[in-house]
């Protein structure tokens, strides 16, 4: 039997797998007392935990490796999830796996760092260590900026939500036609009534984390692994910004995605070993591809479209395709074998 967390986007669509292929699940609450009670009788775990959900934050990763070392199957699983919503974590794992990363910087001293400020070149891509879509991430374009923005790193720190940015981001969306007014007159409201999760969530402070900016991008490929099988779009940069991710502006024509970099991701994640994973690209002048970031989570209603996938041996199969089936039969057939 495999219990799921109902919460978050993906849950919905496991439960209807479960249910159209008569595999047993069952409904637990992670967050209960006794969720380790609950699980009895249950050979896996379930649960899409969320970056913006403050007690996922808390309690998630801390469950979920618990279990694992204790013989059940979980999904996101160590592989998957330990580096998630973090983005200096993926650092140091791109790099140790020799990913062809964007050139990055992390620095825990500010000497060190303010040091280096005065030596590298401009721009620089700053980034929070935690958001999606987007968020927390901003184009650094001096070295005064630079300066700047490492001594508010080590001093009052940095709110993980930034309202006006916020703000900012919908409105342009809103004018390149990707949300309503409606989304901008919430944003708006966010810039005075913070969410629950911003009210809690600790600031970021005593680092900072710098890429080097690749030009001329405008667009990255976004390519997701789910055991033998990819799916992949391409995300345009909004006008007047450097940023694809969030931005609602998706091209599916699969002509337009390169095959070397479908290959590419299969062959990231046998290293990696991730259940579900999400590749972002950019390229460089000579179109060789850059990580930029990873992450197992995404939003459904950006991939529904999607005209098919690719298997490992790089064929393409047309079609509608269910990939939170992929997740759901992927973890039952470990736990049947």
């Amino acid at each position: 039997m495999i219990a799921i967390h109902n919460s978050g986007d993906f849950a919905p669509r496991w439960i209807a797998y479960c249910e159209a292929n008569n595999i047993s699940y069952k409904l637990v609450n992670c967050f209960d007392n006794n969720i380790v009670k609950q699980l009895e009788g249950c050979k896996a775990l379930m649960w899409h935990h969320h970056h913006n959900s403050y007690k996922d934050v808390i309690a998630a990763k801390r469950i979920l490796s618990a279990l694992q070392h204790a013989g059940i199957k979980v999904f996101p699983d160590f592989n998957t999830g330990w580096h998630f919503d973090d983005k200096v974590a993926q650092k140091y794992l791109l790099e140790a796996i020799e990913a062809p990363i964007v050139p990055s910087y992390v620095f825990y001293d500010k000497n060190e760092a303010l040091e280096w400020a005065n030596t590298t070149s401009y721009p620089k891509v700053f980034k929070l260590k935690g958001g999606a879509g987007s968020a927390n991430v901003r184009l650094v374009k001096s070295k005064s900026e630079c300066v700047r923005l490492i001594h508010q790193a080590f001093g009052k720190g940095f709110s993980q939500f930034d309202g006006k940015a916020y703000f900012r981001d919908m409105y342009k969306r809103y004018l390149a036609g990707n949300k309503t007014l409606t989304d901008v007159i919430r944003a708006f409201g966010r810039v005075f009534i913070p969410s629950e999760y911003a009210k809690r969530a600790p600031r970021e402070k005593n680092y900072i984390y710098l890429q080097d900016f690749i030009p001329n991008n405008d667009h990255d490929i976004r390519i997701i692994v789910i055991g033998n099988k990819a799916f992949a779009i391409k995300r345009m940069v909004l006008r007047n910004d450097f940023r694809a991710s969030g931005s609602g502006n998706i091209i599916y024509d699969i002509s337009q995605i390169p095959l070397a970099y479908i290959k590419l991701a299969f062959e990231l994640n046998k290293k990696i070993q991730s259940q579900c994973i999400a590749f972002d690209f950019v390229f460089d002048e000579n179109g060789n591809p850059y990580v930029v970031e990873i992450s197992y989570g995404f939003t459904p209603r950006g991939y529904e479209p999607c005209k098919g996938y690719w298997t490992d041996d790089l064929q393409f199969h047309p079609g509608s395709f269910n990939p939170y089936g992929w997740m759901v039969q992927n973890l039952y057939d470990s736990i049947i074998e």
